[in-house]
């Protein structure tokens, strides 16, 4: 499953004059991977590019209804603090996943790291919107090289 198997990471603050853009940059991107046998994404759901590449997964399986979008959620509360618009966004993309997995019950400090592991590990190519500033963006790329994935960046595109 590895080998058929993308994850997603990016930035959370995504310019609005590019999400037009990055939207039809993603788009491209997972129909490539899905050319080449690609049937699982995985996502994190965070805001910003994490959402945005679910929801793009979502809309690509009326084309290709055989390809499964995974959420990889650090805890069961990791929406508590959003703004109403972004949990409805949130829990739209969560009752049309084909699979969440929760890493903890309860936020703890490293859950995100923790979640990002296992997206990276469960993989074999990382589909990322990484513009070379630090965070969490930056330690999942690294580890996703670290452990010799394919890395695809859409913001050098």
């Amino acid at each position: 499953m590895r080998s058929q198997t993308c994850c997603f990471t990016g930035h959370r603050v995504i310019p609005n004059s590019e999400i037009e853009q990055l939207t039809n940059r993603l788009s491209l991107e997972i129909i490539n991977l899905i050319k080449r046998g690609y049937r699982y994404f995985g996502s994190g759901g965070a805001l910003g590019f994490d959402m945005l590449a679910a929801e793009v997964v979502l809309s690509l399986k009326a084309t290709y209804p055989h390809i499964n979008l995974i959420l990889v959620l650090p805890c069961r509360d990791q929406a508590k603090r959003w703004s109403k618009k972004d949990i409805c966004k949130y829990e739209t993309i969560k009752s049309r996943a084909d699979k969440i997995v929760y890493i903890t019950e309860k936020y703890f400090c490293g859950c995100m790291h923790t979640r990002n592991r296992h997206l990276v590990e469960s993989s074999s190519i990382c589909l990322c919107y990484y513009n070379g500033t630090g965070g969490g963006t930056y330690f999942t790329v690294s580890y996703a090289t670290e452990c010799n994935l394919e890395i695809i960046n859409i913001a050098d595109t």
